[in-house]
């Protein structure tokens, strides 16, 4: 990849996203999150873990207010506002860094990018909610486009797949397509790692991740503490440390350009390590045996 190939502005901020790994990190305002039970539910909490996960090497800060975990039953729009956009106020008078709003309703995305927010992180990859997509272009903000099978409630139901690769990758395109179509300028996909797959798709997803550049967007994957790392080890979420960082350094190794994490100041280590060890242009992940996946 050449650098500034990917050169995206957000508000004031411009990055290139093709130069090193950025890190988004993780901030649920929600009492019912699968990684991290609640704890950043109270509003102070909330702007305080975010003022946290900058000064630890945060490039974005992704923000939402529904749990979106296996199993989990959909929240209104009304409380969803109510939760995330006061920490998305404090946090834009507070830090520097692109705020993201992770959300897939259209009403909840508008609010969130008045109070600030400039990126829209749809789980559903704008097929939840038609109207979207005239927000996010209306606002001129940067969508994230990401795959998921079914629903939250559903999505783990015995997911199945002919080409996990080559499906998800048709799905992005066409989504990616419409987007651009409707406006957006700025345009991130990611796979959906855990959002209807299950362990085999997801390490199939990651050891091929490399294919999904031939989408030409920036990729960004969320492997941070999810089942599959969970199912490997047997270990629950907030023992997934050590599995979250060779699963990032593996996304990385094969191409991600932004990795989605809970574990900011760890994480950021670990993409210093693996930004370090990736080939030099012209090389294939093949090539060299101690750096290739």
């Amino acid at each position: 990849m050449i650098k500034g190939e990917f050169n995206f502005r957000f508000g004031s901020a411009v990055y290139d996203l093709s130069s090193r790994t950025y890190l988004m990190g993780v901030l649920n305002v929600t009492p019912d999150s699968f990684s991290d039970g609640g704890r950043f539910f109270e509003f102070e909490k909330a702007v305080a873990h975010g003022r946290e996960m900058v000064n630890h090497g945060a490039d974005f800060i992704d923000v939402g207010g529904e749990s979106t975990r296996p199993g989990s039953e959909p929240l209104s729009e009304d409380d969803e506002k109510r939760r995330v956009v006061p920490v998305i106020k404090r946090l834009v008078e507070e830090t520097t860094v692109p705020i993201s709003i992770d959300t897939y309703k259209g009403a909840v995305a508008d609010a969130a990018l008045a109070a600030g927010a400039t990126i829209v992180n749809d789980i559903s990859g704008l097929t939840f909610d038609p109207n979207i997509l005239k927000v996010v272009a209306h606002h001129r903000a940067t969508v994230i486009i990401m795959h998921i099978k079914g629903t939250p409630k559903t999505m783990q139901e015995n997911p199945v797949y002919a080409d996990v690769v080559g499906e998800i990758s048709d799905f992005l395109r066409i989504q990616a397509r419409k987007a651009k179509e409707a406006g957006v300028e700025q345009i991130v996909v990611d796979p959906g790692i855990g959002f209807g797959k299950n362990l085999e798709h997801n390490l199939e997803l990651i050891k091929r991740l490399a294919e999904f550049k031939n989408l030409e967007y920036p990729l960004l994957v969320g492997p941070s503490r999810k089942s599959f790392i969970g199912k490997l080890l047997d270990l629950p979420a907030d023992q997934r440390l050590e599995g979250t960082a060779a699963a990032v350094t593996a996304c990385i190794l094969n191409g991600a350009n932004i990795v989605r994490v809970h574990d900011v100041k760890e994480m950021k280590r670990v993409a210093t390590i693996a930004d370090a060890l990736k080939p030099s242009v012209g090389e294939t992940s093949g090539s060299n045996p101690h750096t290739g996946l």
